[in-house]
C-alpha cells in the first residue's frame, strides 16, 4: 500500500489513481476530493455500489422513490439520483438538512433529492411510500432491536426491497470481552456489529421480509484500510484525520480476522 504522508502528499490525479477500484466502476467517476471532504466513515459510495446489484437498483423504474436512511452528508443520495435516476429522500439525524440541501444543489440534484431531518424511530412517512430503502453504515445503530424492521418496512410498497451495508464481524464473539488483539481500540458501540448469519436470522425472525442476500465482502477490510489511509492525511477536517488514523491502526492490526462488511437485502412480504 502506498505511503501517504504530509511530505509525499499526492496530487488530485495521484489520489484518483490510488482510489480507482475495479470493483466500483461507478464510484470511480466521482471527484475524489468531494468524496474525501464529505465522508463520515468507510467509503459509502463503494459500499452502496456493492449493495446495488443485490438490491436490484438497476431494475427500478425511472423516478422510483428511495429512502436513504442515515444518509450522512448525502453523498449516497446524490449517487442514487445520478446513477439510478431515483427520487431520493435523504434522511439523517446528525447532519442538518440545510447543509445537505446546499451540497445536493451544488451537485445538480436539488429536484431529485429531498433532505430531511429525522430520527430512525420517528420517520414521518406514510405506509407504502417507497419502492426501496437503503442504509449505508448506519443501520447497525438502530436496527438490532427485534421490533424495528417491521415498523420500517411498512414504509415499503409490497414487494419493495430494503438493503443495507454495515460494519460486521467475520464470526460472532463469545462472552463479554473483545478479541485480545483489538482490546486497546474496542468501544462498546462495536457490540452492535454482527455476522451475516446473525443478520439473516434477525431479519427472518421478524417476519417482515424475505431475506434475499446476506453475505460478507471478501477483502473488505483492505478497502477500508486503503480508504482510511487516505482520509487520515487528506481530510480537510482535523477530527476526521484523527479518527481515520485511529481506525487505520485498528483495521491494520486486525487484518481481516474480525472486522469487515456485510450486505443484507430483504423483500417486503
Amino acid at each position: 500500500m502506498p505511503d501517504i504522508t504530509p511530505t509525499t502528499r499526492p496530487s488530485d490525479e495521484d489520489l484518483a489513481r490510488l482510489l480507482t477500484h475495479p470493483r466500483y466502476p461507478r464510484s470511480n467517476g466521482y471527484d475524489v476530493r468531494w468524496v474525501i471532504e464529505n465522508q463520515m466513515g468507510p467509503n459509502a459510495l463503494w459500499l452502496l455500489e456493492w449493495l446495488a446489484p443485490a438490491l436490484g437498483l438497476d431494475t427500478l423504474r425511472p423516478c422510483a422513490r428511495v429512502l436513504d436512511l442515515g444518509c450522512g452528508r448525502a453523498m449516497t443520495s446524490v449517487f442514487l439520483a445520478r446513477e439510478y435516476h431515483a427520487q431520493v429522500t435523504a434522511a439523517d439525524l446528525w447532519v442538518k438538512p440545510d447543509e445537505n440541501a446546499a451540497r445536493i444543489a451544488e451537485a445538480g440534484f436539488a429536484d431529485r433529492v429531498l433532505p430531511v431531518h429525522t430520527e430512525a424511530h420517528a420517520l414521518p412517512f406514510a405506509e407504502g411510500s417507497f419502492d426501496a430503502i437503503v442504509s449505508i453504515d448506519a443501520y447497525q445503530y438502530f436496527g438490532t432491536n427485534d421490533l424495528y424492521l417491521p415498523t420500517l418496512t411498512r414504509l415499503l410498497k409490497p414487494g419493495g426491497r430494503i438493503g443495507i451495508v454495515v460494519p460486521a464481524l467475520r464470526e460472532e464473539i463469545d462472552g463479554a470481552e473483545p478479541p485480545e488483539h483489538l482490546a486497546q481500540w474496542w468501544e462498546p458501540d462495536f457490540w452492535c456489529f454482527h455476522t451475516a448469519d446473525w443478520w439473516r436470522r434477525h431479519w427472518t425472525r421478524s417476519g417482515a421480509v424475505e431475506v434475499e442476500t446476506a453475505d460478507w465482502l471478501d477483502d473488505g477490510w483492505q478497502d477500508w484500510l486503503l480508504w482510511v489511509d487516505v482520509v487520515a492525511e487528506e481530510s480537510p477536517q482535523e477530527f476526521h484525520r484523527t479518527m481515520a488514523r485511529w481506525v487505520r491502526d485498528m483495521v491494520r492490526a486486525d487484518a481481516g480476522r474480525t472486522f469487515g462488511f456485510v450486505r443484507l437485502v430483504g423483500r417486503r412480504k
